[in-house]
Formats: C-alpha cells, sequence, structure tokens
C-alpha cells in the first residue's frame, strides 16, 4: 500500500508552481549519520556517482569528504533509486544532510511510491526526520512532506496547492 496518493500531493509535484528541484533535508546529523547514508546506499545497490568539480571519482569515506577544506571544488554525490530518478546529495556540512530531487522524474503514483521508499529507507537508517521543502526554502520553515520517525512512514506536512 502506498503510504501517498498521488492525487492528494500532485499539487507539490507540478514543476511550475514550485520549480523543480525540491531540496530534502536531515538536519541534526554528523559525519556517521553521512556515512550511514552512503553505507545505505552502497548496501542497497542503487547506482551512484560521486565527483568532485564534476571529475567523477571512487566514492570516499564520509569523514574524508568532510573534512576537506572549505574552498574544495564541491563534492557531489549522484544515487538513482530507481531508473531515470537522480538525487543528488551535496556533501557540504557534517551538521546537515541535504540532496536535491527533480520533480519532473517524479510524475505519478510509482515514481512517488519510489519517492517515499527512498526518504524512508533514509529517515529509518537514520532513526532522524526526512523534509522535503520547495525549492530554495534553505531554512526549511515550509516543509511539504517528509519521514515521521515515530510513524515510520511519509507523510503530508502542508496542505497541498490545488492543482
Amino acid at each position: 500500500m502506498s503510504e501517498l496518493l498521488w492525487d492528494d500531493v500532485k499539487g507539490f509535484f507540478d514543476p511550475e508552481l514550485e520549480g523543480y528541484l525540491p531540496d530534502v533535508w536531515v538536519t541534526g546529523t554528523g559525519v556517521e549519520d553521512w556515512q550511514a547514508v552512503i553505507d545505505l546506499i552502497v548496501a542497497s545497490g542503487w547506482p551512484r556517482e560521486y565527483s568532485e568539480g564534476g571529475v567523477v571519482m571512487p566514492l570516499p569515506r564520509a569523514g574524508e569528504v568532510l573534512s576537506r577544506p572549505a574552498d574544495a571544488e564541491c563534492a557531489d554525490l549522484r544515487v538513482w533509486p530507481a531508473p531515470d530518478v537522480l538525487a543528488i546529495f551535496r556533501l557540504e556540512s557534517a551538521e546537515e544532510i541535504g540532496f536535491d530531487v527533480d520533480l519532473r522524474e517524479l510524475q505519478g503514483q510509482g515514481r512517488l511510491d519510489v519517492l517515499c521508499g527512498f526518504l524512508r529507507a533514509i529517515g529509518h537508517r537514520l532513526g532522524k526526520p526526512v523534509v522535503m521543502t520547495p525549492e530554495g526554502d534553505w531554512d526549511q520553515s515550509h516543509p511539504v512532506l517528509g519521514f515521521d520517525v515515530e510513524s515510520d512512514r511519509v507523510v503530508l506536512l502542508a496542505e497541498p496547492p490545488i492543482s
């Protein structure tokens, strides 16, 4: 059974209304949480590609990436939890895990289920909430949906816009 129904949330997934790259966050994290996410990605067998400054290289341990100088090239981890569904993690800070998803790739119930499964896997592994906000909501003041630790499922956190 699906955690969220497409008809109930599709207003949040309209790239024309919300921007097409919403942000996903886990706050209150540390290096060990980043490593747990990396270990989850590897163990799940999801295709992945790590790069620094656009140069693809082997995936290092989280501590190595997060201890680089502040002016180091941007470190990205691209993960495909399903074909044609991409999450781009930005390894910038140990204190929060952040990544983007592309709404254009998340249309329909099947793709929504992939997203929910991905958020649930991360949240369950970390035992922490995982929250999706509209593109550019850096202070995370407008959460849309997310993994709720107590219910162990993805839930709506806002009323969907009328579509």
